[in-house]
């Protein structure tokens, strides 16, 4: 599939999906938004990709939303606006949600709605001169959209502040805070990346899908009998998976597992 915005390309299992408007420093408009919801439905969709890297070209990951998107949306009526806001909705959801697990590659500033991309990401990896920034209050807006997702990753407190006073912070405060997990410097950041998502293929590809919906459905859930009876399915049903007898076989009889030398022969 073609993307006006985007570079896609699979390789080795990893696909990676690159912001391309860098021109405006990769902020998104409509196209943009609708490019990444149709890839990241493709991409979690494809028995061939075990892991999705999310970059950006140019000097930024992304700026947040387009100046001349933002314009036209000031003459939207009230359903023009509700329709519009529902399509960000809705590709930061099919980011979250992708059954393959994301890392965001973060170069370079993240503001506003990149910072809803970031947050959406399972794992984050920022070169230690990346900066990050709530800007939405400054031009009297606010982060709804992307509020679920940042206050996941930041934490209710951090949240408070940075909504509010739309200040900028760098890598090594984002990372104090949780958001990102690992910080490196910028030349080291391609091979930390690549470290990662080595260690995701190498994994069972359905025991990755399950463990990332494992957190994201009892993350702040109260462990009550019903959250206890059903990890105790969870773990039922992943252990009569065909991975799961031939990883617990494998590792018994010292060989590797079929989902690793099926990788290894392609």
């Amino acid at each position: 599939m073609q993307y006006e915005t985007l570079l896609v390309e699979v390789a080795g299992h990893v696909a990676t999906v690159t912001l391309n408007r860098p021109d405006v420093r990769n902020a998104f408009n409509e196209t943009m938004i609708a490019d990444l919801t149709a890839a990241f439905v493709a991409l979690g969709g494809r028995d061939d990709v075990r892991a999705i890297v999310l970059a950006g070209n140019g000097k930024a990951f992304c700026a947040g939303a387009d100046l001349n998107w933002m314009r036209k949306m000031a003459g939207y009526s009230d359903d023009e606006n509700r329709a519009d806001a529902m399509r960000l909705a809705q590709m930061l959801s099919a980011i979250y949600r992708c059954p393959k697990p994301v890392v965001a590659r973060v170069h370079g500033d993240a503001y506003a709605g990149g910072m809803g991309l970031v947050c959406t990401a399972d794992i984050v990896v920022a070169a230690q001169t990346a900066n990050f920034c709530l800007s939405e209050a400054r031009l009297g807006l606010m982060p709804a959209t992307i509020g679920p997702y940042v206050i996941r990753a930041l934490g209710e407190q951090a949240s408070r502040r940075y909504f509010v006073t739309a200040e900028a912070f760098d890598c090594a405060t984002a990372q104090r805070l949780g958001l990102v997990s690992e910080a490196v410097a910028a030349e080291g950041l391609d091979a930390a990346v690549q470290r990662i998502v080595e260690t995701l293929v190498a994994n069972s590809p359905n025991a990755v899908r399950e463990c990332k919906q494992l957190v994201q459905d009892i993350a702040g859930q109260t462990i009550d009998e019903a959250l206890i009876a059903d990890t105790a399915n969870r773990i039922a049903r992943i252990r009569a998976s065909e991975e799961g007898r031939d990883g617990v076989s494998s590792f018994l009889e010292k060989r590797a597992p079929r989902w690793r030398a099926q990788q290894s022969a392609q």
